[in-house]
């Protein structure tokens, strides 16, 4: 197949098919532009360009997709979009032969055999290779959350991880397993559920080459290899990621910024105000998948997935009797011990909080 002529322009840089493409683009390098937006005085070459700039405000998509509705401010979007319908990939990588519909992913994807990471962030010096992921890697110094839920309220600092929560409230479960149908809410449950059946674990510690399944928990276990450098200055507490040391400094300051709107309750941070949302709207988002049964918090999926691996690493003392969960083994304690919970009113004692509220409804219905 004869290789495409390619006219640069000399100033960008950019590369074009055509010579009347690259002279529509020398219109971006010239000085006048002459074709001025009412609504926010922006300013353009030709009244093409001041046309397609006016749908931003008007939010006016009047090209749609015949076969999922989903609608462009633009013609030439909505046929690059058909590409996904149909399958073709035109746009082809020299190196390693993968094909890409737009040809802006196969110039993001280029950079992976290049190495060249252009895009370094001011405030800490890492670099990305694409400009989205510095604006994405920036929001964590600003802690900005700009995308969120319309359903809850929660907020995210991307677009994509907002999308896979949004599946908490649908119940949505599109990834399904080839080998035995289970299906999933989000494709990288789908990927690490897959290692079940390959049995592969990918992801190798350099420290002690020990391997993972995903790369979530090898970032977790090289945590044991590097300690905990993050510290508190005021109780000398130490933390192996920056964020748990911002959320440990409220417990000094007593600051509860975040109250329920519906009986006024405040948290110091955010995510425990959205858990104790799901007490009043009933949400359960954490599902098991083994059994179905659903939970409002992961903490309590958890320890529910203990009863299924018949893990028992809680062990009493005094009789070495194991117990799946700590709060069991603080209860069976008192087995050995006294008798801390006291009637106010008859002053006698149990072992139990909740024989002892049993108790006073006795001498509340006399």
């Amino acid at each position: 197949m004869e290789k495409q002529k390619q006219f640069g322009c000399d100033i960008s840089h950019k590369s074009f098919g055509c010579i009347s493409d690259i002279s529509e683009h020398m219109h971006v390098h010239t000085v006048d532009k002459l074709h001025v937006c009412e609504a926010c005085s922006k300013s353009f070459v030709d009244k093409h360009r001041l046309n397609i700039h006016m749908f931003t405000h008007t939010a006016k998509k009047p090209h749609s997709c015949d076969i999922c509705m989903k609608s462009f401010k633009e013609k030439n979007h909505l046929n690059t979009h058909m590409l996904i319908h149909i399958g073709e990939k035109p746009h082809v990588c020299e190196t390693c032969n993968k094909s890409f519909t737009r040809i802006s992913d196969l110039t993001k994807h280029a950079l992976v055999h290049t190495g060249e990471k252009p895009h370094a962030c001011d405030t800490c010096g890492k670099s990305f290779a694409h400009k989205s992921h510095l604006n994405r890697h920036i929001l964590i110094h600003t802690g900005e959350k700009p995308h969120v839920c319309y359903v809850c309220s929660k907020s995210f600092s991307d677009k994509s991880s907002l999308n896979m929560h949004i599946l908490t409230h649908t119940g949505e479960k599109p990834y399904v397993c080839e080998m035995c149908s289970k299906s999933f809410a989000h494709k990288n449950h789908l990927r690490r559920h897959m290692l079940i059946h390959t049995d592969k674990k990918v992801h190798a510690c350099n420290f002690c080459d020990k391997s993972f399944a995903d790369k979530y928990h090898l970032r977790r276990h090289i945590l044991t290899h590097t300690g905990k450098p993050y510290t508190c200055d005021i109780c000398s507490k130490s933390f192996a990621e920056k964020n748990c040391l911002n959320r440990h400094s409220v417990v000094h300051t007593g600051e509860k910024p975040h109250a329920c709107d519906i009986c006024n309750k405040l948290f110091a941070h955010k995510s425990n105000l959205n858990k104790h949302m799901r007490i009043h709207t009933g949400e359960k988002p954490y599902a098991c998948d083994l059994c179905g049964r659903s939970f409002g918090a992961k903490s309590s999926l958890n320890m529910h997935m203990l009863i299924h691996t018949h893990e028992k690493q809680h062990t009493c003392s005094v009789c070495s009797k194991f117990f799946a969960h700590k709060s069991n083994l603080i209860r069976h304690m008192l087995i050995h011990s006294d008798k801390p919970y006291s009637c106010g009113i008859c002053n006698k004692s149990f072992a139990n909080k909740s024989v002892l509220n049993g108790h006073m409804d006795k001498h509340i219905s006399i």
